[in-house]
């Protein structure tokens, strides 16, 4: 019928809003920023927002407030508003995830002054209790107070592992995660996030006894205890802890005596209804002088792995690494270090420290150059040869495609894509062959390759979101090679 308003739900208006927005900033930005926010409800004008942070939603209100704004405006009218919804993780006495609504600042004001959000508070609580036959004493959980879930920047590499872990921290010993296992490579963040859920459960609940240590730490205790005849005051001491984090397991393999000791110290807590959380550098399948029966209570919870972080993961560490230490820097910069320090999070941030230690000795500008210069004695070998491979890999990481499956035979239509993508990249980038570039992809013939060519450089010139994501590629594989 003529004339008949049609009334748009909250979901229709933010995504008639996201339509914009994509067209208005980077799309890594877009993904890192925009994609995790949910639409909860719109009440005349007032669309109301949910964000998984209170860093989220400063970050957003800091680089995107005019954007949001003037995109709301364009969609309802004038005078609409947007609220947020604040996911909370850190508040004291819950012992789950709470909400707080905030209004979004209007012309660089907040209207309603006075709301603050709650601040991490961290902090290492001691707690007093009586060892048999020992003086009472504090025990000090060993916590690191700046690892918490609230700077643990969560992505696909990570989102299992960071869910589970605040699970149990909400719920210590009350869920199947027990024990909960994290593994995963050098520097991925492992001691980060079983702190991070320590942290979280003094929070919630002050009257736990959470104890952090190294596998090397309890070994050295235990020798000591052997050496002092004492080992039944070191096994009643563990009995005491109700969430024990142990760092490093791998480091008990080889080692009998400690394996058996914390087999029975292991069986006591969990058995006690107690939460244990461990760290290791591998799956349990992995481990190798390590007893059976061991290994078997290992795997009885969870066990979540830490990948290697992708590309917006990475954007989005540094981010809050700047954001967090007050510092701005050029977006080129920032997506460079990130394009060539892809395997740990340690030396990413390590990388950040390092550009601004040498611009503050040399008294120059962070710019490109200056990033250029530092990576070479930061990394080895950062300059890399461009190679079908490594076209492949960066093409797949980008649309979330396993790389077997642009060299097999399927034609599902975002598989082709890929791969007709990459096959133009490798002509365009690469000295190689249409022979050659057809081999990478499944024994393709060369017909196949200028195929390829010729439908990316057709859609190019009639598809703006694929000719968007090809200048991204194209512009990621440039900076990865500098």
């Amino acid at each position: 019928m003529t004339g008949e308003k049609i009334i748009k739900t909250f979901e229709d208006v933010w995504g008639d809003c996201l339509a914009i927005i994509k067209d208005n900033i980077p799309e890594q930005s877009f993904k890192t920023w925009f994609v995790p926010i949910k639409p909860i409800k719109l009440e005349e004008k007032v669309l109301t927002i949910q964000v998984p942070s209170q860093f989220f939603y400063e970050w957003l209100e800091e680089h995107y407030v005019d954007l949001l704004r003037k995109t709301l405006k364009s969609i309802l009218g004038a005078g609409s508003r947007l609220e947020y919804n604040i996911i909370v993780e850190n508040g004291q006495g819950h012992s789950s995830p709470y909400t707080i609504n905030m209004p979004a600042v209007s012309n660089g004001k907040n209207d309603n002054i006075g709301v603050s959000l709650p601040m991490n508070l961290g902090g290492a609580i001691k707690n007093p209790f009586i060892i048999p036959g020992l003086r009472k004493v504090n025990i000090d959980s060993n916590l690191n107070p700046n690892y918490t879930f609230e700077n643990f920047i969560e992505g696909d590499c990570n989102r299992l592992a960071r869910s589970a872990g605040f699970a149990v921290a909400s719920k210590p010993g009350g869920t199947a995660f027990n024990p909960l296992m994290i593994f995963g490579g050098v520097g991925l963040g492992k001691s980060h996030l079983a702190q991070a859920i320590g942290n979280q459960i003094k929070i919630n609940n002050k009257q736990k006894v959470v104890l952090y240590v190294t596998a090397e730490k309890f070994m050295n205790q235990f020798v000591d205890s052997v050496k002092n005849t004492n080992t039944n005051d070191f096994v009643n001491f563990y009995n005491y802890v109700d969430v024990l984090l142990v760092d490093d397991v791998q480091f008990f393999a080889g080692r009998s005596k400690t394996q058996e000791i914390f087999f029975q110290i292991f069986n006591q807590i969990h058995q006690a209804g107690k939460q244990i959380i461990l760290t290791c550098d591998r799956p349990p399948k992995d481990l190798k002088d390590m007893e059976e029966r061991l290994l078997t209570r290992f795997k009885w919870g969870l066990q979540a792995d830490l990948q290697i972080p992708d590309f917006e993961t990475r954007i989005a560490i540094l981010e809050q690494k700047m954001y967090n230490d007050g510092i701005t820097l050029p977006r080129e910069v920032v997506e460079y270090v990130a394009h060539n320090i892809s395997s740990n999070i340690r030396e990413l941030e390590g990388a950040l420290i390092s550009l601004l230690a040498q611009s503050s000795m040399n008294r120059k500008e962070i710019d490109l150059d200056l990033a250029k210069q530092m990576m070479k004695n930061f990394v080895k070998n950062s300059t890399r040869e461009i190679s079908i491979d490594f076209i492949q890999k960066l093409v797949c990481d980008f649309f979330s495609i396993p790389i077997d499956l642009v060299k097999s035979k399927t034609r599902k239509r975002e598989v082709v894509q890929a791969r007709q993508i990459s096959m133009y990249f490798a002509k365009e980038m690469t000295k190689a062959s249409l022979k050659n570039i057809g081999s990478h992809f499944g024994n393709r013939d060369h017909s196949t390759v200028i195929h390829a060519c010729q439908t990316v450089n057709d859609l190019m010139e009639t598809d703006k979101r694929f000719k968007g994501d090809v200048e991204e590629l194209t512009k990621r594989i440039k900076i990865s090679t500098l």
